[in-house]
């Protein structure tokens, strides 16, 4: 298949930047997003041209590491999928891509499609941990916990932390990430000590990171790959 790339480039992070076109032939409709980027940058480095800088690790959905705008939409069109499980079938042949950077005052740009997310690193040692000392590890099953109980737990454990809430979001609110981690704690037992001062720090230092306000327009829950529901959002205003 044909593919017009159209991709935000931007040497650094004071440099105004601008959209760059290139035109990719004769890929196959099997290949990643991140693939077709790849083949791409190859084909920059042969002509002596730097390659477009992007995030990844695992490629598999799991670390939270990659992402950008895909034509607007973070993650791409295809939903409960990050960028890196994009796949050049979702697109029709001869379509033309655009793909930008996360977009948040709390995510400066680094380079070209490549954002300092470690804002979202420090809500987390702001209290996203339990500090109870325990002594020597428990048993896994001394402490039952219920089914339903473990469900939801794992359900808001599931957030990879990559940041498309925030750029999706029109007032770049990390609500629902900080959500995620308040409540897979805040639903097991041995998150119960240091709940309410967790619930507090967390959503203080969110503040103070840059990050806007929650003001329900969903588009959190449509982007996140997890499919992490909002609803979360509204619990965790009730624990601070």
């Amino acid at each position: 298949m044909k593919l017009t790339l159209r991709i935000w480039r931007q040497t650094t992070a004071s440099d105004l930047g601008s959209y760059e076109t290139y035109l990719l032939e004769n890929v196959s409709s099997d290949l990643s997003l991140l693939e077709a980027l790849d083949q791409l940058n190859e084909q920059l480095i042969s002509s002596g041209r730097r390659p477009v800088s992007f995030e990844h690790d695992c490629r598999e959905g799991i670390c939270g590491s990659c992402g950008f705008l895909v034509n607007g939409q973070g993650h791409g069109p295809r939903t409960a999928t990050s960028v890196c499980q994009l796949y050049l079938r979702e697109f029709s042949d001869g379509a033309a891509i655009t793909l930008a950077p996360w977009k948040a005052k709390a995510f400066p740009t680094i380079q070209d499609l490549m954002v300092d997310r470690s804002a979202l690193d420090r809500i987390i040692a702001a209290g996203g941990y339990c500090s109870t000392g325990t002594g020597q590890a428990p048993d896994a099953n001394a402490q039952p916990i219920g089914r339903q109980q473990a469900l939801k737990a794992f359900d808001t454990a599931t957030c990879i932390g990559c940041g498309a809430c925030v750029a999706s979001c029109r007032n770049a609110s990390a609500s629902l990430f900080v959500a995620a981690k308040l409540a897979h704690l805040g639903q097991l037992p041995q998150g119960q000590p240091e709940r309410s001062t967790r619930a507090r720090t967390m959503q203080i230092r969110m503040e103070e990171e840059g990050f806007g306000s929650c003001s329900s327009n969903l588009e959190c829950e449509a982007v996140c790959p997890q499919e992490i529901s909002a609803d979360w959002i509204s619990w965790m205003h009730r624990e601070k």
